[in-house]
């Protein structure tokens, strides 16, 4: 019998607890700390490259509003798909903040505004994380979500396509080796299996309907008969940490595993929740965010989680990197 996988310690969007999100800097980090896998999220330039940027929007974590003033489109938002990379590359990287009132999203992290980092491309993360397993010695995995693929078709780019094609150019092929790819929208996950045959592991990220990722309905998906849908065409799913256990009629936790995580490790399917952060849990439910960690992966034994600060979920597990 083979031994089970280790729980997988996700940096999501890198050690964004610490440094500025996806940032080669915050995923260099990530990597110090011992992190078994780095996030990428993924969208398009107007020339056709792939950067790493979470949102398709670039005025929450950018200066693109003061470089570019008379770039944004007329709901005033500024899209990295009106941008070619070239121009992207002079925008100034920073903390996330507020639109409204240019503030912090967290208030103790890395100052806004400071620093001098920039946006990176996935070739260019693909080949530091390669570059240190090399000099480290170790397999640290890539966890790339495609951001909003129906949106980008809709604005002429093949998002998927593309994002297959340059994962190839980097020897990211097959289940076998050390990639994760991940989508909101369950459409494009099943034509990345069934159309361009992809074999890579591929994980089904669970929102909520109101947050419009995709037309998908996830609440439909959160059953046992829904993870058999998603079983057949993904290696895993990626939901919030708060649709894994049952809610009371007045919408608090019971801290028991909700009804459909049955049905997912039915199929076979692997968790990977998000999103762990030490400065935003609920203390309502836990004591501490080390607690809370424990609880995921001993009580409700996910296979992983992301989390913002990846070297206090190594600390609560005792996991030596």
């Amino acid at each position: 019998m083979s031994s089970p996988a280790p729980f997988l310690v996700i940096a999501h969007r890198g050690a964004s607890g610490y440094l500025p999100e996806h940032t080669l800097e915050a995923k260099t980090l990530a990597y110090g700390m011992g992190a078994g896998a780095i996030e990428q999220d993924v969208v398009m330039t107007r020339d056709d490259h792939l950067i790493v940027l979470h949102d398709i929007h670039l005025d929450t974590v950018t200066d693109v509003g003061g470089r570019y003033p008379d770039r944004a489109r007329d709901d005033g938002r500024f899209y990295a798909i009106d941008f070619d990379l070239e121009e992207i590359q002079t925008l100034r990287a920073t903390e996330r903040f507020s639109r409204d009132t240019g503030t912090a999203v967290y208030g103790t992290r890395f100052p806004v505004g400071k620093g001098h980092f920039r946006i990176p491309t996935l070739g260019e993360e693909i080949e530091m994380i390669q570059g240190l397993n090399r000099s480290s010695n170790r397999e640290v995995l890539i966890y790339v979500e495609f951001k909003a693929p129906a949106w980008h078709m809709e604005e002429g780019k093949d998002l998927g396509k593309a994002l297959l094609v340059e994962l190839g150019h980097y020897g990211y092929t097959t289940r076998a080796d050390a990639c994760y790819v991940q989508c909101f929208d369950p459409d494009a996950l099943v034509r990345l299996r069934n159309d361009l045959k992809t074999d890579l592991k591929l994980v089904q990220l669970i929102g909520f309907n109101e947050w419009n990722e995709s037309t998908a309905d996830y609440e439909a998906m959160l059953t046992p008969v829904g993870m058999r849908v998603v079983g057949r065409y993904a290696d895993g799913v990626g939901p919030h940490y708060s649709q894994l256990v049952l809610k009371d009629s007045d919408g608090g936790y019971q801290l028991k595993a909700a009804e459909w995580v049955r049905g997912a490790r039915d199929t076979g399917l692997l968790l990977h929740p998000y999103t762990f952060r030490a400065d935003d849990y609920p203390h309502q439910y836990f004591e501490s965010f080390a607690e809370m960690i424990r609880f995921y992966a001993s009580d409700l034994q996910v296979d992983g989680v992301f989390a913002d600060h990846p070297d206090l979920v190594l600390k609560a597990l005792q996991i030596t990197p």
